[in-house]
């Protein structure tokens, strides 16, 4: 039975680290032809934003880029308000705003990022005009709000009263808050071209003007299209002293498997600090020929990966055990 592309199933997580798409079962979730469709596929950080994957599915089956793709998925769960830690309904920092952080990165190494953004719905898309308009890399702050309203986006409060409540609790009692789930995600399109993005509100009730991994590139997410990309999620500060995605992908380069590759970035993490106690860093990597690596320093990273066929999440395996 054919079921609408706009629907999509959602599998329970499946504990595991790298797979290869070969070894994902065929459900037809999609129902567009894909006969000259060669290569597409996402992958990103989080069980819940497989619903963020089928709509960058959904844009690569029209025959559209990868880069759109990227754009069009990460913006679903920007816009979601249910999710605490990216975008409008993101817990905010510790005076009570919400600030932002977002990169984006093209086949051709083009890439472009906001840092400590406010009152702007989608800064994914502002990364994008960053890297397509200027001849910058990355814009922050008042600097990057100017820019986005000077290009037609509007000023929205970003704090739900939902996260309002949350910050207002934590003021009163000051308790710890582990929240930093990024969205990072990976797209190859039918012209076999790589796209990657990352968007978050960044931790919660963080000092003001905290920015983490998110923004820089070769930290929170970078592609190189003859080797493959890779993204993190987790404390953001040891992904930027590592520079774990470049890490990954330059391992990938000397031949080493995403998954290896993963696991190397994440042992250098445990080698390299002490004190990780109340820290988590993970790591999804994509191949060129699609094969998909996952791997955290702890239990409990989910990431998803969708194909024309399949839209699931799994579990990735872990350092310490």
């Amino acid at each position: 039975m054919k079921i609408n592309r706009r629907n999509f199933i959602k599998t329970g997580a499946v504990a595991g680290g790298g797979i290869l798409l070969s070894q994902i079962p065929s459900s037809k979730i999609f129902s567009s032809s894909i006969k000259d469709l060669k290569n597409p596929i996402v992958v990103s950080t989080w069980e819940p934003n497989l619903k963020s994957n089928a709509k960058a599915m959904e844009i690569l089956l029209t025959g559209n880029n990868s880069l759109n793709a990227i754009e069009e998925g990460i913006k679903v769960t920007e816009a979601d308000p249910t999710d605490s830690s990216v975008g409008y309904g993101g817990l905010p920092d510790a005076e009570g705003v919400v600030t932002l952080d977002a990169s984006i990165m093209d086949w051709s190494g083009n890439a472009g990022s906001v840092a400590f953004l406010q009152n702007i719905m989608h800064p994914i898309s502002v990364a994008r005009l960053v890297m397509e308009k200027t001849k910058h890399v990355m814009l922050a702050g008042e600097g990057a709000k100017k820019f986005a309203l000077e290009n037609g986006f509007k000023e929205e409060n970003l704090l739900t009263e939902e996260s309002r409540t949350a910050w207002l609790k934590w003021k009163e009692k000051n308790e710890k808050k582990d929240n930093h789930d990024t969205i990072g995600m990976l797209a190859i399109d039918k012209f076999s071209n790589m796209s990657g993005g990352v968007s978050t509100s960044g931790m919660a009730f963080k000092l003001h003007g905290r920015v983490g991994d998110s923004p820089i590139i070769g930290a929170a997410m970078f592609v190189d299209n003859e080797v493959g990309g890779a993204v993190s999620t987790g404390n953001g500060e040891y992904v930027m002293r590592t520079l774990g995605s470049f890490l990954i992908v330059e391992k990938m380069r000397e031949g080493n498997s995403p998954q290896k590759a993963c696991e190397l970035a994440v042992e250098r993490v445990y080698k390299s600090y002490k004190n990780l106690i109340d820290v988590n860093v993970c790591y999804i990597a994509l191949s060129k020929s699609g094969e998909v690596g996952a791997y955290s320093l702890k239990k409990g990273f989910t990431y998803c990966v969708t194909t024309p066929d399949d839209n699931k999440s799994y579990e990735s395996d872990f350092l310490i055990k």
